[in-house]
């Protein structure tokens, strides 16, 4: 911009243009044209207070009747620009755009009151339009500051929007990426979590029985084969049924993507009678009672009843030394219910505060639901879960109506009041 202003200087000084009237010297002319135009160099480091200086230079080089006007007016309107499109403070930005414009037009009323007596009788000797040929060049000059710094202010405005704009669009877009990257993690977490508590509940659950099982064939072993033999018989059992849940869930982390969703779940709230019969296989006298109508259940809350149910059945065995096992499934009106109690000593119960409890916790609250793990008044220990249910759905396929106490047995179990 100052080279080119030179330029422009040189060629006002080679035609005698000079517009506001007997020039300064030569010195002079340069030292205004480079004082307007030069300061642009810093002009987005430090917008207004180049604006200010490009403005105090501009009002004195013509005060000074500097001849050149053209490009010391683009450095004024790239100030204004400038201020409108980087200043930090945008109400500062706003108040000292509209000072200096005002300021401006201030003097360019002194101007024309100045240089009106000044004007030859002949300037005007050609002129033949309506309007008196001072006041058409007064409006003229107005009209052209008003376009010039309307311009200024208007693109300058636009540019500072648009850039904010695409700032809030890249941070929307880089929290997005953050709120994605937290999503996974929780996913991930949640897998792992889901994975964790699946795991705690088919080894903890298969093992206990196996060791309680175990620990009966050895002392039996001797004196009573048939014994031993059905204990072997239970332990072979309990090790294929973790087998085979360990590989089911093995399948479901080893399935990419693409393909086909998680299999079947493998246990429900339609099996709970094997966890009491797999405690009474290990020695306990364990009963289970159904009552109320049974609906058919989600299959996330069929299996997670069926968990709470696996865990607490398996606490029992590895930590209470209890001989009363008693499981009870509740169908109320908008809840089902799981009730697990026993008789044995509630000072032992060293995984109540542990993943096992944990666990339970995680997947009735999963389904807002309730638990109470604790000990009972009479002595023993006791779980139960309630699970909310919507409407009513129709009976699962299997149940049977017991007369005359009001309880449903799914077809196979034992029951007992």
């Amino acid at each position: 911009m100052t080279g080119l202003a030179l330029v422009s200087l040189t060629l006002a000084r080679s035609t005698g243009a000079f517009l506001l009237g007997p020039p300064p010297s030569g010195p002079e002319q340069l030292l205004w044209t480079v004082a307007v135009t030069l300061p642009l160099i810093w002009r987005r480091r430090w917008p207004a207070a180049v604006l200010l200086i490009v403005a105090v230079a501009f009002i004195a080089a013509q005060a000074r009747s500097a001849p050149e006007t053209q490009f010391s007016s683009w450095a004024l309107f790239c100030a204004l620009y400038t201020v409108g499109a980087w200043g930090q403070d945008r109400q500062r930005s706003r108040r000292l755009r509209i000072g200096v414009i005002a300021t401006m037009f201030a003097w360019l009323g002194i101007y024309y009151t100045v240089m009106i007596d000044h004007i030859p009788s002949d300037a005007f000797a050609d002129a033949v339009g309506p309007v008196p040929p001072v006041l058409a060049a007064m409006v003229n000059g107005v009209l052209l500051n008003v376009l010039v710094f309307a311009f200024a202010y208007f693109f300058g405005e636009t540019a500072w929007v648009a850039a904010h704009r695409e700032h809030e669009l890249r941070a929307q877009a880089e929290d997005l990426r953050r709120s994605q990257a937290q999503a996974r993690e929780r996913a991930v977490l949640g897998e792992r979590v889901r994975i964790a508590r699946e795991l705690h509940d088919v080894v903890a659950h298969h093992v206990s029985v196996m060791g309680v099982q175990a620990s009966a064939c050895r002392r039996v072993f001797d004196r009573d084969p048939g014994k031993a033999r059905t204990a072997l018989t239970a332990i072979e059992q309990s090790a294929r049924t973790a087998v085979d849940e360990l590989r089911r869930m093995l399948g479901v982390l080893r399935t990419s993507a693409g393909a086909d969703p998680e299999p079947p779940m493998a246990g429900g709230i339609e099996r709970i009678d094997e966890l009491v019969v797999r405690a009474r296989a290990a020695g306990l006298t364990a009963t289970l009672g159904v009552y109320g109508d049974p609906v058919a259940l989600p299959e996330s809350v069929s299996q997670a009843a069926y968990r709470v149910t696996q865990e607490a059945v398996t606490n029992t065995l590895k930590h209470a030394e209890a001989a009363l096992l008693d499981v009870r499934v509740r169908y109320l009106a908008r809840e089902v219910e799981v009730d697990v109690t026993d008789d044995g000593r509630a000072g032992g119960r060293v995984d109540a505060v542990g993943l096992g409890l944990i666990g339970m916790r995680e997947r009735v609250t999963a389904h807002d639901g309730d638990l109470e793990a604790g000990p009972r008044a009479g002595g023993g220990w006791r779980v139960r879960a309630r699970f909310p249910l919507a409407a009513s759905a129709d009976p699962p396929v299997g149940a049977q109506r017991r007369q005359g106490d009001g309880q449903q047995v799914p077809a196979g179990a034992e029951q007992s009041a």
